[in-house]
């Protein structure tokens, strides 16, 4: 079991997330899988029946994995899914099919939201410290040095609460966020787009289709279970009365395949925002999924940002409940979270121009520029396996850069998440051997020379697990810790290729925040006061570490 919290107990919770949308119903299942009494509040009585997001990513679903639901959501989506291009003549001029999966899982995958959202709430019930309140609504709230006082409003009344720390991922017009007079800085896409989910679908396309055609822009969605989406861009002059008329929806199905006679789940005009909060957080009150970013639809990132602020946050503060001065890891958050969701907006944003071309002209020299892209092999893997969308890296933050140059530079990444080679010769993904604790992955052909007892015992005091993992040219053999082979040869290819002989110290997210070569392997004691509360107030492993060494050996 977890340490006691060394700060005031009489708050009725430790954490307060208002809002069961993706971001709040992740936050909520990370926080009960560490212990945190925690209580999600949403107003609605139940999760959404409507389809919103469509697509998880691979960060997503490897989120997704620390909460243990990366199994369950997997057998509700379409998974390994790319995007087809097409001009206004319907010949194709680009195509995007992504088949590695650097990080544990395929780049995308297709789902229904609602299917999602039951879920991740339906999971919550594994969690004996979560309470979920639906149909209930946060109607006031004030701060002081050490709480946050709520007023909740529900089917029983009023009722007040008090919470260490309260998160608000109550969507893109948050009243918390309103309350706080947080600004949004960005734009508003004047282009409304008319939304149509259909039950099913003569489309046998598996990829997205999307038509870039300056006289009607659409994008077609593959989905789970034979469903799909249409998404259409509406001209001047044509209003959302006009186009949520189902006559209208269908000349426009019409135009772009065999799906005009499908029955339709719903049909909707939305405009889209490019935005981003001012500031993430207020005292003790922080920002998470919409209520802190909106991005444009085109990437398919606006639910997956809010997915990866719930996994950045969630860590942190479970950890500034112990911590003697959290204010360095709560600052973290957006230090770490807001310039990346910026990217994620200005990446939908460039994606738009290429969907949406402005003239006939536009659109034919970006059809040319694709066409002359597919001579040269690197410009060509370099949108077919989807390196164009920004990486899970932060340039400031929890982290401590080595003086190699940026291109050698790993501080700041996401560790890829390779399969990897037990002893007991069982091939799973990395994640499934890292506890839920700092831990300094020491990467060479012989892990189990790196670290003497007296330096072994240093870093498990200090909060941390070692894990051996060797190169894919070379066996592991046992140690006194965990030690695999990466069967993915990720860590052979760039940049992690430059850190053989080297020792990763890996936050809880799985970032890698300090890197040493494994001579001063020692320097990262001093590292892992940063990660965790203190010495001996770090969390407890979620696994027995000598149990885990002796299966992993097969003895």
């Amino acid at each position: 079991r977890r340490q006691a919290m060394s700060a005031d107990m009489s708050t009725d919770v430790h954490i307060l997330v208002v809002g069961a949308g993706p971001t709040g119903l992740l936050l909520a299942n990370l926080l009960g899988g560490m212990g945190v009494r925690t209580q999600i509040v949403e107003r609605n009585e139940s999760t959404v029946d409507q389809p919103r997001a469509v697509s998880i990513d691979d960060e997503s679903m490897r989120a997704l994995q620390a909460a243990g639901l990366d199994k369950d959501v997997a057998q509700i989506t379409s998974r390994g899914y790319g995007s087809i291009y097409r001009g206004p003549d319907g010949r194709v001029f680009a195509t995007v099919k992504p088949w590695q999966m650097e990080y544990g899982f395929d780049k995308r995958n297709a789902f229904q939201q609602p299917e999602l959202e039951a879920l991740m709430r339906d999971a919550l019930k594994r969690h004996s410290s979560v309470t979920a309140l639906f149909g209930t609504k946060m109607t006031a709230f004030e701060q002081s040095d050490d709480k946050v006082s709520v007023t909740l409003r529900g089917p029983d009344g009023e009722q007040a609460v008090t919470a260490r720390y309260m998160v608000a991922c109550d969507g893109g017009r948050s009243p918390t966020r309103k309350a706080l007079d947080i600004s949004m800085e960005g734009s508003t896409f004047t282009e409304p787009w008319l939304i149509v989910d259909l039950h099913s679908t003569r489309n046998r396309c598996f990829h997205t289709e999307v038509f870039c055609d300056p006289a009607r822009s659409c994008i077609t969605l593959p989905g789970p279970g034979g469903i799909r989406r249409y998404e259409f861009k509406l001209n001047p002059g044509e209003t959302s009365e006009m186009a949520e008329q189902e006559e209208f929806a269908r000349r426009l199905l019409a135009r772009v395949g065999p799906d005009a006679d499908e029955p339709m789940r719903r049909v909707q005009v939305y405009t889209f925002h490019a935005r981003n909060a001012e500031r993430w957080r207020e005292g003790r009150v922080f920002l998470a999924g919409d209520a802190a970013h909106l991005t444009p639809p085109f990437a398919g990132q606006g639910m997956n940002s809010g997915l990866r602020d719930a996994h950045n946050l969630a860590w942190k503060l479970d950890e500034a409940l112990r911590a003697h001065d959290p204010e360095p890891l709560l600052a973290s958050y957006q230090t770490e979270r807001k310039p990346h969701a910026w990217e994620m907006i200005e990446l939908a944003r460039r994606m738009g121009q290429v969907m949406m071309p402005s003239s006939k002209l536009a659109g034919a020299a970006i059809r040319t520029g694709f066409r002359a892209l597919r001579l040269y092999p690197p410009a060509r893997d370099y949108f077919a396996q989807m390196k164009y969308k920004p990486k899970p890296r932060f340039a400031e933050g929890l982290l401590w850069p080595e003086p190699n140059t940026p291109k050698q530079q790993v501080v700041g990444r996401m560790i890829p998440q390779p399969l990897v080679d037990t002893l007991a010769r069982d091939r799973v993904r990395l994640d499934t051997i890292l506890p839920d604790r700092p831990v300094i992955l020491i990467y060479s052909e012989t892990p189990e020379t790196a670290v003497s007892d007296d330096l072994r015992a240093r870093i498990e005091a200090a909060g941390a697990v070692l894990i051996g993992i060797t190169p894919e040219w070379y066996n592991p053999i046992a140690a006194d810790f965990p030690t695999v082979r990466d069967h993915d040869r990720f860590l052979s290819a760039e940049p992690f290729d430059a850190y053989l002989d080297h020792a990763f110290l890996l936050r809880r997210d799985r970032y890698v925040s300090a890197a040493v070569p494994v001579a001063d392997l020692a320097l990262l004691v001093d590292r892992l006061q940063h990660l965790t509360a203190g010495s001996g107030a770090a969390p407890q492993p979620n696994m027995n570490i000598s149990a885990l060494t002796s299966a992993m050996a097969g003895t």
